[in-house]
């Protein structure tokens, strides 16, 4: 089972940025679609931006498109979520996901079987 903790939440102010990284154990993260989600108070959680095994491929939900880049270092079994240009309503926390082996369904929670505690994310106005 691997385990995935996520750090480098916070506070942030709008139009600024914060980076979050994601840790993973074991020895086949390399193989692993792996995929940002967050949680807002009162809301489901929602797909904000994953990237293939190889890196080779990226997606982001439309609300992050374009502030928001996702990125991994498989030699460090680690992914990152670089955001920029904050928005109150990218309040919420955020959780590292692992998702399906090598390629497969990059969006739907189902498809990842594997989550970080969760980091919180506060952006002021």
């Amino acid at each position: 089972q691997v385990q995935l903790v996520e750090s480098g939440g916070g506070l942030g102010q709008a139009g600024g940025s914060l980076r979050l990284s994601c840790a993973a154990s074991g020895r086949t993260f390399s193989s692993y679609t792996m995929g940002w989600f967050r949680q807002a108070p009162g809301k489901e959680r929602e797909f904000v931006a994953a990237i293939r095994w190889n890196g080779g491929s990226t997606y982001y939900a439309d609300s992050v498109k374009g502030r928001f880049t996702i990125s991994r270092d498989n030699a460090k079994n680690t992914v990152y979520l670089q955001m920029n240009s904050l928005q109150p309503e990218d309040t919420a926390v955020y959780y590292c996901a692992r998702g399906p082996r090598y390629y497969g369904s990059y969006d739907d929670r189902e498809a990842y079987n594997s989550w970080g505690q969760g980091t919180q994310v506060t952006v002021s106005s």
